[in-house]
């Protein structure tokens, strides 16, 4: 979009004005629409002064999601990266159009209208605060081999946080992130399998991440469970940083093909905070309390049981006792 193009040009001015002529040559466009475009990024946020004889000059670099502002703070050059103002979910998006998008496809959209959590669950999506990204995998394997993809993906977006936001962000079994007792982020993972190959059609991860909400943003119902990187900080960073971290994140995973090392699973045992808990499992038509006592390699939580005995538990929900009003 020409919009794009002029930022790019305002952007690399470093603080300099820059004539509407010179951005006009560059792009190759009349002034009339280089006034256009200035004029839409004014609406979206940007503050650009103007002076006769001098040009634009970009005042400010607000905390806005589009394209420009993600590629620019990626570590190197990346494809295939769709930025959208809303849309119903962008898991949904990936999943009607993965026929004709390539492998690694990401979606990020500033707002979803309807974007779904685990087990059917809404996941509040407000427009201009939070991060909203689904990445498409076309794996050459069968689902065995990406098990541990969900537990993967939370390693990623905690790292991604952590990194940019200097937190330290801990982990609620399976995938949920957690800082100060309250959830932050939502991780969603869709698959669509051959039926007679069994191999993956694809495989999309999509995350969601309250950044900069205030407490009172959310539902009534959600206060108490849910909160923000902004709301437990009382720090705002500019989602389009988080953003581009997680994404070198996630190709870190995809680059090795969702390999589990030793490595990446202490990492994931010492942010979890499932262990040495007391839970209560909801799996089925089953619902039982028990104890969690450590992490096997596939990812799946170890559990003992009142009478003593040890169960693995691979799928169902886990909450933990103190957590969420679990009591």
């Amino acid at each position: 979009m020409t919009k794009y193009k002029v930022l790019k040009i305002l952007k690399s001015a470093k603080g300099e004005y820059v004539s509407g002529e010179k951005i006009s040559n560059e792009i190759g466009l009349s002034r009339m629409a280089i006034s256009t475009a200035v004029k839409s990024l004014r609406n979206d946020g940007y503050e650009i002064e103007s002076i006769t004889n001098k040009g634009y000059l970009l005042k400010n670099n607000p905390d806005i999601l589009n394209i420009v502002e993600i590629s620019e703070n990626l570590q190197y050059k990346r494809d295939n990266i769709i930025v959208l103002e809303s849309i119903d979910s962008t898991n949904n998006y990936l999943k009607e159009n993965y026929n004709t998008l390539p492998n690694k496809t990401i979606v990020v959209s500033d707002e979803q209208t309807m974007g779904k959590g685990r087990r059917g669950k809404r996941f509040e999506s407000p427009k201009g605060t939070g991060i909203y990204l689904s990445y498409l995998f076309k794996p050459e394997c069968t689902p065995s081999d990406v098990s541990s993809v969900s537990a993967l993906a939370a390693i990623a977006t905690k790292k991604a946080i952590d990194l940019t936001c200097n937190t330290n962000v801990s982990i609620k079994w399976v995938n949920d992130l957690v800082l100060n007792g309250k959830k932050i982020t939502g991780i969603l993972t869709e698959m669509s399998v051959e039926a007679e190959s069994g191999h993956i059609e694809y495989l999309i991860v999509g995350i969601g991440i309250n950044v900069n909400q205030k407490q009172n943003d959310f539902p009534d119902e959600l206060k108490d469970i849910a909160g923000s990187i902004f709301s437990q900080t009382g720090i705002k960073t500019k989602r389009a940083i988080i953003t581009a971290k997680l994404i070198e994140e996630l190709d870190k995973l995809a680059n090795s093909e969702f390999k589990v090392n030793k490595d990446l699973l202490k990492e994931y045992k010492n942010s979890c905070i499932s262990l040495n808990k007391a839970v209560r499992v909801v799996c089925g038509n089953e619902n039982y309390e028990a104890f969690a006592t450590d992490i096997n390699e596939d990812f799946s939580l170890k559990i003992k049981l009142s009478t003593g005995a040890e169960k693995n538990v691979s799928s169902g929900e886990v909450s933990v006792r103190g957590l969420y009003g679990y009591v």
